[in-house]
């Protein structure tokens, strides 16, 4: 009995010992608890739920005023931790394309530092022309290392809404109209970011597809076209990069806000996708306390006054309407992104900003991103042998993107203009000359309530300028477009028009100078009938970031050869798009998505409509040529993949790039499917005269099809065509195959 006694004392030390070496290490003394979750390896797929027994333990000893209190921002960019518990707290930044400058802790107004500047990298629709998805991860390593530079846990982006008008204000952030070469650039983007220790945070959380009405307007839309169109990238980012945060749009689906959507939130991204990260709205993008918690936001950003998720919320779980479960879950998923991702010390920023590395990777992408649209009798590149009077015309070859408009820009380091591009190039090789041509300027109309309307009025002046320089020039450069004050956040544009008159000066131009080159400095679709029939020569050089610059020259000049393919379709005409055909755009509150996934390409094609320019398409200073499609089967089950290869050559002179793109084509299907579909793609690099086998793969899984009658995916048996070519309308070898 005394010997029990005694193991029954010692088993009760032993115990209490335990229980306090326990407790040290998970839950207290200030400052430790972190401390104790480290994060895991940067390079690696992290585990979100890694922590989860720690944050258990952490949950249960924290008060549900403190929970409550991490469920919204605690100023313009930054969510509460909880000090007692040594839980920092979370700081966000845009964006997209680079760290955006620091704001004021409760105000949009900018604190004028002069040590937050960043590298501007080029926009989502540059991105999106390179078709390059390690470009893209690389341009995710560069963004993540600047965010944490800059002291920052969770970057804004990328944006991957799917561009369904070709007028779209955001068209700029967001990437292209196909949900494949979205989702494959999100996830080399995300994993870029996320290996840098910083989370990303995918937006906007779904079908914000328009400024007009944003705020309020309700999608309606069937569920196979959201499903295999506007959710897919979102999927794909969730499931492939397993990122950290989504953000809720803010437009209604079904009725339903985005930031408190049910079906969205709770079924399908965290159910069904099994996402472990936090959901955060966008900013002032929430509308209740009880259906938001209920409906699946996790954290509330932007809110004036009185958090819908900060003292409502609290008097409603007091009050029993919303249950302490639902408070502790949004409290987890907050903590697992906290412990993924390492806070950085205030007093010892990490990591490097806006470095020479940096801005390689940005004149990477900025110079894979050059679309080559046109190039009579092989106008460029220019030979300075020949050419000894260059004319450079227009404002945009002079004017900076890094920011402008409404939205997140850039406080960029520098930023290499066009014009400064080409006398870094060119030196005393050739001479120089630069008129404005056209002066972009916007005025308000007081009968319309002072909107702020476009002044298309051509400036006499300058078009006489640019005309007598354009004389005397041997060959002409019009560097035409829009740029970030016309392009912008918060607003659609009315029409495809080149704005400020610049159809006018094209014209005019040319009509002296047939040696006519017109450089388009935008970031989506335009109307450019006029400029294509006068010019000589056109390239698509978007917002093309602090390199920008440098490689709109190199193309020019040679140095590189042009690759980009475009990431949408531009419409002869504006009315030949589906959501302008349909006349479902804007809408009023409600916006009908009756065109399905007809969207792009996909309605060009199968309407036979024929675009000025399709997808994927991008001309070189040389020809490549497609030979020898071979599958090896020529029947396959469900669960098998498609081996696909084919011959490529460089037959021209010079040294460049292909985007191979593959499409499929249903034969004889009893399910309503778009002419074709992407459904890969590969950059290759092929000397002059040199051949390469491509190999491709395309798993019998990707050709499954919504079912809205199960609400699940289902194949498709039957014959099909695998169709490989240089854009959506250029399609080189085909080959038919059994499912």
């Amino acid at each position: 009995m005394l010997r029990f006694t005694l193991l029954k004392a010692y088993y009760m030390v032993i115990k209490t010992a335990l229980i306090v070496l326990f407790s040290a290490a998970i839950l207290i003394p200030s400052g430790k608890i972190f401390s104790q979750c480290q994060s895991p390896q940067k390079g690696t797929q992290k585990d979100l739920t890694l922590f989860d027994t720690k944050i258990g333990h952490i949950i249960s000893e924290m008060s549900l005023e403190e929970k409550i209190y991490m469920l919204h921002g605690n100023g313009l960019f930054s969510s509460a931790g909880i000090k007692r518990l040594g839980i920092p707290e979370m700081k966000y930044t845009d964006g997209p394309f680079g760290i955006r400058e620091e704001m004021e802790k409760n105000s949009w107004n900018s604190m004028k530092l002069t040590t937050d500047s960043a590298t501007f990298f080029p926009t989502g629709s540059a991105l999106a022309a390179t078709w390059n998805t390690d470009l893209a991860y690389l341009l995710g390593t560069a963004l993540g290392e600047e965010a944490r530079t800059r002291g920052k846990d969770i970057l804004l982006g990328p944006a991957v809404n799917i561009t369904r008008i070709p007028t779209g204000g955001r068209t700029f952030e967001y990437m292209s109209e196909d949900p494949l070469l979205n989702a494959r650039l999100a996830v080399g983007y995300i994993k870029g970011v996320q290996d840098r220790g910083v989370a990303a945070c995918v937006k906007h959380f779904a079908l914000n597809n328009q400024e007009t009405n944003r705020v309020r307007v309700n999608v309606i839309v069937d569920e196979r076209t959201m499903r295999e169109i506007y959710l897919s990238a979102f999927e794909a980012a969730v499931k492939e990069a397993n990122v950290f945060a989504v953000m809720a749009a803010y437009n209604k689906i079904g009725g339903s806000w985005c930031s408190e959507n049910e079906n969205l939130l709770n079924q399908i991204l965290k159910k069904e996708w099994g996402f472990k990260g936090l959901v955060v709205s966008d900013w002032g993008g929430t509308h209740s306390s009880v259906k938001s918690a209920q409906g699946g936001l996790d954290v509330e950003m932007g809110s004036s006054g009185n958090a819908f998720m900060g003292q409502a919320l609290l008097d409603s779980v007091k009050a029993g309407i919303v249950a302490i479960g639902v408070i502790n879950e949004k409290v987890r998923r907050i903590l697992r992104v906290r412990f993924s991702v390492e806070p950085v010390s205030e007093s010892k920023p990490a990591g490097i900003v806006a470095t020479p590395e940096h801005g390689e990777i940005a004149y990477r992408v900025a110079s894979q991103s050059i679309v080559l649209l046109k190039n009579t009798d092989h106008l460029l590149p220019v030979d300075l042998n020949k050419v000894r009077k260059i004319a450079v015309i227009g404002d945009n070859a002079i004017h900076k993107m890094a920011s402008g408009g409404f939205g997140a820009g850039v406080k960029t380091r520098y930023e290499i203009t066009p014009l400064e591009g080409l006398k870094n190039k060119i030196g005393d090789r050739a001479s120089i000359k630069f008129v404005q041509g056209y002066k972009p300027s916007f005025s308000q109309n007081q009968q319309l309530g002072g909107r702020r309307m476009l002044n298309k009025q051509i400036d006499s002046t300058l078009l006489k300028e640019a005309v007598e320089l354009a004389r005397k020039s041997d060959i002409v450069f019009i560097f035409a477009g829009t740029n970030r004050e016309y392009e912008t956040e918060s607003t659609d544009r009315s029409d495809l028009k080149l704005p400020y008159g610049q159809d006018e000066l094209i014209s005019a131009v040319a009509a002296v100078n047939p040696r006519t080159v017109v450089v388009l400095v935008a970031a989506s679709p335009l109307d450019l009938n006029n400029a294509l029939n006068c010019s000589s020569a056109m390239l698509m050089s978007w917002f093309n970031g602090s390199e920008g610059g440098n490689a709109i020259a190199d193309v020019l000049l040679g140095n590189v050869n042009p690759s980009g393919k475009l990431p949408f379709t531009f419409p002869a005409s504006l009315a030949d798009s589906p959501a302008f055909s349909l006349g479902t755009f804007p809408g009023d509150n409600n916006v009908e998505y009756k065109e399905g996934s007809l969207v792009g390409y996909r309605w060009f094609d199968t309407k036979k409509v024929k675009p000025l320019f399709p997808f994927g398409f991008g001309i070189s200073y040389t020809e490549f040529s497609y030979n020898g499609l071979k599958t090896d089967k020529i029947k396959y089950s469900s669960d098998e993949i498609i081996n696909i290869s084919m011959e490529l050559k460089n037959t021209g002179k010079r040294d460049g790039d292909e985007v191979v793109q593959l499409y499929v084509h249903r034969l004889n299907s009893q399910v309503e499917w778009p002419e074709k579909e992407l459904k890969g793609f590969i950059r290759v690099s092929l000397k002059a005269g040199e051949s390469k086998s491509v190999t491709m793969t395309l798993p019998i899984s990707q050709l499954r099809y919504w079912d809205t009658k199960i609400h699940d995916w289902r194949l498709e048996g039957g014959a099909i065509q695998i169709m490989i070519g240089s854009s959506s309308s250029d399609i080189r070898v085909v080959k038919s195959i059994d499912i």
